[in-house]
């Protein structure tokens, strides 16, 4: 079974958020809105097909990251993400949540062997 195919997102703790996506936008020139910047490109197996990378910045005061006390939070790319947790499950991984399914995709919060919160996405490409 293929697990991650890709980084869908890369989530990190700030002081300011707004103040951080302004000075990507001015300095780095990436296109901030309220949640980030979103990184659009395509597979290079089949260039036909597109996918997205999201990078935001939180709060450093958000629980979303909980129970990790890390300052990030990594979203990875699945395939087959019901399938995927099971196995994890088997193999006695920590999974935190529920899979919760949205039009964009499903999601699942599981811990590393470091206690990092992890999250997978199955996108809807």
């Amino acid at each position: 079974m293929k697990k991650v195919t890709g980084i869908g997102g890369i989530f990190f703790k700030c002081k300011d958020p707004n103040q951080v996506r302004e000075w990507y936008k001015t300095h780095l020139g990436l296109d901030t809105n309220a949640y980030g910047a979103n990184f659009e490109w395509r597979d290079a197996g089949d260039p036909a097909k597109t996918g997205s990378t999201q990078w935001s910045p939180f709060s450093e005061t958000t629980k979303y990251f909980e129970p990790s006390a890390k300052e990030f939070m990594i979203n990875y790319r699945v395939d087959n993400l019901e399938a995927l947790v099971e196995e994890l499950k088997k193999e006695g991984v920590t999974v935190l949540d529920q899979i919760e399914s949205y039009d964009y995709g499903k999601f699942v919060h599981i811990l590393d062997v470091e206690g990092n919160k992890i999250q997978l996405w199955e996108p809807v490409d």
